[in-house]
């Protein structure tokens, strides 16, 4: 039987921010960021990750978007190919803080645990109000439509249109690692709700994925 949902981990970014290192392979609370994100989605039929193979997540489906570090709309695409359940879970490779519970409540926003469907997807906002399209549940049938007429490059101008649900949930899971400072950040942090640390001063940068999120006062 088809699983209700899979799961797309976008882990192929060039992470300019981070001097080039592997960011999905960096290591918070004594594993990679990657691994962090996999064990969130425990209920997936399929795990996919768009990225290079990695040794410490033996039952994912590796795909490359084309070309390699083409950005997160090609990723995407990759991924997609590879979805057969009627629901997606599309994550970053970055989000320490997220939980297999975050999951479970996007997915019911959603309506994916109806029989049928409520809208196209569900997406996480920070604290601002403001989505983080890599942090979210689509209705995949939905989801291929609007990448199958779309010609851009930026998630925001592919997901906004779709007009998912937006999620509000306690513990910052949209919190993602772009910097040096985000990752000592997420290193350090003192447990909140859910797990989450304080995430800065509300000023906000794009990472270039169509996602904001609030800057540390290091980076203004």
């Amino acid at each position: 039987m088809t699983a209700r949902h899979d799961a797309c981990i976008l882990a192929g970014g060039l992470a300019r921010r981070l001097g080039g290192r592997d960011k999905p392979g960096l290591r918070v609370s004594g594993r990679p960021l990657v691994e962090s994100v996999a064990a969130a989605v425990p209920g997936a039929g399929r795990l996919i990750v768009v990225g290079p193979p990695r040794p410490g997540l033996p039952h994912a489906i590796f795909r490359r978007e084309d070309p390699p570090g083409g950005g997160p709309v090609p990723a995407l695409r990759a991924g997609l190919a590879e979805v057969n359940a009627p629901w997606v879970v599309l994550l970053a490779a970055d989000l320490p803080f997220l939980t297999g519970e975050h999951v479970r409540m996007l997915l019911d926003a959603a309506g994916a645990g109806a029989a049928g469907t409520s809208g196209p997807g569900a997406v996480l906002i920070d604290d601002g109000g403001r989505e983080q399209w890599l942090a979210g549940v689509w209705h995949t049938r939905s989801l291929a439509r609007a990448l199958d007429r779309y010609e851009g490059r930026s998630l925001h101008g592919l997901l906004a249109p779709l007009r998912p649900v937006t999620v509000h949930l306690t513990g910052q899971p949209w919190f993602d690692c772009d910097t040096m400072d985000d990752l000592q950040r997420a290193r350090t942090a003192e447990p909140g709700p859910g797990g989450a640390a304080d995430s800065g001063d509300g000023r906000e940068s794009d990472d270039g994925m169509g996602r904001t999120r609030p800057r540390t006062r290091s980076e203004s």
